[in-house]
């Protein structure tokens, strides 16, 4: 089993930024592929973004593509997200995933195995 806790969230204006973490403890950590997902009221759970167990790979939404960064360190067992530019339509619970499988970087959260109990980021105007 594999836990995942997020943290950073919180509350800033239009155009700031924001660091989410992700601390995962229970199996191998560098042996997963790690995502990123957001999910508004009312809205499905949304891709975010994704890198590789090495993490020489990285593949974003396209509604994020230049604004944010996702990076691990798999000493620390930690990924993370670095937001900017955020807009208010970032607005929405950030969760991390782990995917157990290697030598993929799935952007369908059906593949992703283990879930954190998400962050909220809320962007105001």
């Amino acid at each position: 089993q594999v836990q995942l806790v997020e943290s950073g969230g919180g509350l800033v204006q239009a155009g700031g930024s924001l660091r989410l973490s992700c601390a995962a403890s229970g199996r191998t950590f560098s042996s997963y592929t790690m995502g990123w997902f957001r999910q508004a009221p009312g809205k499905e759970r949304d891709f975010v973004a994704a890198i590789s167990w090495s993490g020489s790979r990285t593949y974003y939404s396209d509604s994020v593509k230049g604004r944010f960064t996702i990076s691990r360190d798999n000493v620390k067992n930690t990924v993370y997200l670095q937001m900017d530019s955020l807009k208010p339509e970032d607005t929405a619970v950030y969760y991390c995933a782990a995917d157990a499988r290697i030598g993929t970087i799935a952007t369908n959260k059906a593949e992703y195995d283990y879930w954190g109990q998400g962050t909220q980021v809320t962007i105001s105007l």
